[in-house]
């Protein structure tokens, strides 16, 4: 019996466990089968696949993002389904076709037809024309439109406001004109609304004010005029309003003060009027107050700025404002930026001392700023007190984050730059208040003329001695000139540095550079970074900081602070000396400099609104998922034509030949058309370091040359820039920036692994390391094949190997001729020798004889995918036979030059 028990208890137990297994099993396949359902959604609606493809037509989409025989829903790029119908389109970032490039138009007449839809998405993406009324009519499901920078034209349709849903509305960066519809005060939905960098006129619509779930409201930079609806007060969820750069009127309404929830306002550059409300201070939650460029006047509220506990920026300058400053803003100790320049404020300048010194740190990484300045300012402050009325000692150390002139101070430490005592004395008087003029009676009773003659002796000490020292300098560089100069040959006399053709230069480094750009004063240089704040700050480089900046007439600048304390005086004497000499597109403009104060020079370069490479190669494409998406491969080749031009008119254009030696992809700027500009020139110098160089250029550059190269070279050549750019198109084929920049161990090892996968004979081994964010088509892959190609002869270890600069660029202005073979009629083997040509060039035992140096191209126009029609000289050393007519087919060899002894290589070939 026991036995037959324990018998029936196993066979239970394993019945048991069985079941429990294919429980198991059959939920992992129910799992299995609603997640592939879920990935798996496909379109259920014929009346959308059809609309689809009209909008497909319509605007022109390239078939690898919306592929035709295959199902929205699973494989075509921004078309989110959810049920088996069409809820989101983004078409930003998608490529056109030809014909779709060349007649963009605002056709999406299918658009209604997604009854469903929730979100639309193009921004960036060009839609000349008027937006269409229907939007309004039967998109009632609609939360999302952004419509940024699509060059829109026209009047916002009024029938935008029967989206009952919609929550966010970006329609900026455009061109839309009219009045702005009321009907907008409808969408109670709405949390973002953005209408800025547009034409608008006329007046804010006070229907605004029902907008109660508006978070954002961004007008600035139209043409409305009018007063700010008082209405604006009940917003009460309002965080972020921005008027600014309008034709605003009338005074700030009080009602703005109930906005506890307001993080920014800003309402500067317009002609508001009337004082600065004090129930202001009911803005508890305010971090910037911009209220600058505008009309108002009368004293500040004493008591606001210390209500506004959170306050970090403030800007009230360029407006009336008068009364007594010393008490009221200095009550607040978290203010990190303070502008209250331009205005008739009067009182004693305080102890900057102590208050800076007892400022306290801040941290705005978590800011929640909208706008686009962002503080990373530690223990940074920076107060702009100039151009007002303020008395006082002027302090005797330096305050660099302080901007005091134009005030009535007294001046001291040979500090200058303030009102007259005239014109001081008679703007006190005409308000009834006492000016003590301290530049003529010390406030301690002791007449200025007996302290000024207490240390005669001093000054006599220090000017005896420094004009020793000057005269001992003077003649030990003498010395060192006379001994340097016997040792060059007369012929070399006057071997500076210009393009050929062009006058030589007096053998010296100009010591004016008063005609090269234009000379601004250092004040302007504060105003336009205010103050040199960390927010205008771009990146500390090895050659100075550079700051971005904007003139006040607007515009924009980029500035490169030398401080001369850290870095060498030579660095900005050869940079300009540089520019002075040398001009081409490819070379970011020097609008001019400032170069008045003895330990600090300051360099004005033109704005370039793509930044460099490396910050521009990537670009974000959701701001709801912050996904980026990076160039497309035109415009990657089009960066690199340009640097290759940029390039080969310092290596080939210029006698003696100039090595940039800083080639990366912070030094490849890019213009709002991503046109290249090559910047970083602090390092610029000869071929060869002191060769062809007049004495004291060379006696400048003997630091600056010591540079080593890939191969270990101790002076400056041109196959180190070869090198270098090798680098950079490596990093435009495989998306991996940071080879350009690096030069260790780690690299080189990877390099030489990746390398191997790029060869000549063979296409398909490139997509081992090809960038997978890239889509291209077969014509366009052999492109990226060829441009690696280029890469990889530009990497060889041995510098005599690289290809010229020239040849370089000539190969990425026809990339096909790099890997395909010429179609020659005549016979096959001039096909496999041209070929044979290509692959020895690239790879085989390449020399640099007398043809490839001398038997360059005539005169030449270029004309390629960078948009920059070219039309410099490039040097021709040989005779007219060697001149190629544009008017035929160029050959291979004409690309890329081919090694002088072809039967051999092609007997390498065949072995």
């Amino acid at each position: 019996m026991r036995i037959k028990f324990c018998i029936h208890t196993i066979s239970s137990m394993v019945n048991m466990e069985a079941q429990e297994i294919q429980l198991k099993i059959a939920f992992i396949f129910l799992l299995i089968n609603s997640v592939l359902t879920q990935q798996q959604v496909r379109l259920s609606s014929d009346s959308e696949w059809s609309a689809l493809l009209e909008l497909r037509s319509s605007l022109g989409l390239r078939a690898k993002d919306w592929p035709k025989k295959t199902d929205p829903c699973i494989e075509w790029n921004g078309v989110k389904c959810q049920n088996g119908r069409v809820v989101g389109l983004t078409i930003s970032g998608l490529s056109r076709t030809r014909r779709g490039r060349l007649n963009p138009r605002f056709a999406v007449d299918s658009l209604p037809k997604f009854t469903l839809l929730e979100s639309f998405n193009s921004s960036g993406f060009s839609l000349p024309g008027s937006i269409p009324d229907s939007f309004g009519q039967s998109l009632g499901a609609l939360r999302v439109l952004d419509l940024r920078s699509c060059s829109i034209t026209g009047l916002i349709p009024s029938s935008l406001g029967n989206l009952s849903r919609l929550n966010l509305l970006y329609l900026s960066h455009n061109e839309l004109s009219g009045t702005i519809p009321s009907t907008l005060g409808m969408l109670s939905s709405l949390s973002v609304l953005n209408l800025s960098q547009n034409l608008l006129s006329g007046s804010i619509p006070s229907s605004f004010s029902t907008l109660r779930n508006l978070t954002i409201l961004d007008l600035s930079s139209n043409y409305l005029s009018g007063p700010i609806p008082t209405g604006f007060g009940s917003i009460s969820g309002l965080q972020f309003l921005n008027l600014s750069y309008n034709s605003l009127t009338a005074s700030i309404p009080v009602q703005l003060g109930k906005l506890s929830r307001l993080v920014e306002l800003d309402i500067g550059f317009n002609s508001l009027s009337g004082s600065l409300p004090e129930e202001l201070g009911g803005l508890r939650s305010l971090q910037k107050m911009l209220v600058g460029n505008n009309g108002l006047e009368g004293p500040l509220p004493a008591n606001l700025f210390s209500n506004l506990t959170q306050l970090r920026y403030v800007v009230l300058g360029r407006n009336n404002f008068d009364g007594d400053l010393t008490n009221v803003l200095w009550s607040n100790p978290q203010l990190g930026f303070l502008d209250v320049s331009s205005n008739n404020f009067t009182g004693v300048l305080p102890d900057l001392a102590t208050i800076f010194n007892a400022s306290t740190s801040f941290n705005f990484s978590n800011n929640l700023f909208y706008g686009n300045l962002s503080f990373r300012y530690g223990d940074f402050r920076l107060v702009d007190l100039s151009s007002n009325y303020l008395q006082g000692q002027a302090p005797n150390y330096t305050v660099t984050n302080v901007i005091i002139i134009g005030n009535c101070l007294q001046v001291v430490s040979n500090q200058s730059n303030q009102r007259s005592s005239d014109d001081c004395q008679k703007f006190y008087s005409d308000r009834g208040l006492t000016f003590y003029d301290d530049r003529i009676l010390d406030p301690t009773g002791d007449p200025l003329p007996e302290r000024s003659s207490k240390r005669p002796l001093t000054y006599v000490m220090v000017g005896l001695f420094g004009g020793l020292g000057l005269i001992i300098l003077l003649i030990l560089v003498l010395v060192v000139l006379l001994k340097t100069c016997k040792k060059r040959n007369a012929n070399q006399r006057s071997t500076g540095t210009v393009p050929e053709g062009g006058s030589s230069p007096p053998p010296k480094v100009s010591a004016s550079f008063s005609g090269l750009g234009q000379s601004f004063t250092y004040e302007q240089m504060l105003r336009a970074t205010g103050g040199f704040s960390d927010t205008n700050l771009i990146k500390h480089g090895h050659s100075g900081d550079f700051f971005q900046g904007t003139f006040e007439s607007g515009f924009p600048i980029v500035i490169k602070r030398i401080d001369l304390h850290s870095i060498k005086k030579e660095s900005y004497m050869l940079e300009l000396d540089i520019f002075s000499k040398v001009s081409h597109p490819r070379l970011v403009p020097l609008l001019g400099h400032c170069l008045e104060n003895e330990n600090e020079k300051l360099l004005v370069y033109k704005h370039m609104p793509n930044r460099d490479l490396s910050n521009s190669f990537y670009r974000s494409t959701n701001l709801e998922d912050g996904s980026l998406q990076s160039l497309d491969w035109i415009t990657r080749l089009k960066i690199a034509i340009g640097a290759a031009e940029g390039l080969s008119y310092l290596h080939h254009e210029c006698n003696p030949p100039l090595v940039h030696r800083d080639i990366q992809a912070s030094s490849i700027l890019l213009d709002d058309n991503y046109e290249v500009r090559l910047g970083s020139l602090s390092e610029v110098c000869a071929e060869g370091g002191e060769t062809n160089q007049n004495v004291i250029t060379w006696l400048l550059r003997m630091p600056l040359t010591s540079d080593q190269g890939p191969s270990g070279s101790t002076t400056a050549t041109c196959a180190y820039d070869v090198y270098c750019f090798g680098k950079v198109l490596l990093s435009l084929v495989t998306g991996k920036l940071a080879i350009s920049k690096s030069d260790n161990a780690v690299m080189n090892a990877w390099l030489e692994h990746n390398l191997l996968f790029i060869s000549i004979h063979e296409k398909e081994l490139l997509s081992k390391i090809v960038d997978q964010s890239l889509l291209v088509n077969e014509d366009l892959l052999e492109e990226v094949w060829a441009m690696a190609v280029v890469a990889k002869s530009c990497l060889n270890p041995k510098p005599s190997r690289r290809p010229k600069m020239r040849h370089v660029l000539r190969a990425l202005e026809n990339p096909l001729k790099v890997v395909r073979e010429e179609n020659y009629s005549s016979a096959r083997l001039r096909t496999t020798s041209s070929r044979k040509s290509w692959s020895a060039a690239f790879f085989g035992s390449w020399r640099h004889s007398s043809s490839d140096s001398g038997n360059g191209p005539g005169q030449t126009n270029r004309e390629g995918i960078s948009g920059v029609k070219h039309t410099g000289r490039v040097s021709s050393h040989g005779s007219g036979a060697n001149d190629h007519s544009s008017s035929r087919k160029r050959s291979s060899s004409e690309i890329f030059p081919e090694p002088a002894d072809m039967q051999d290589l092609e007997k390498q070939d065949e072995n």
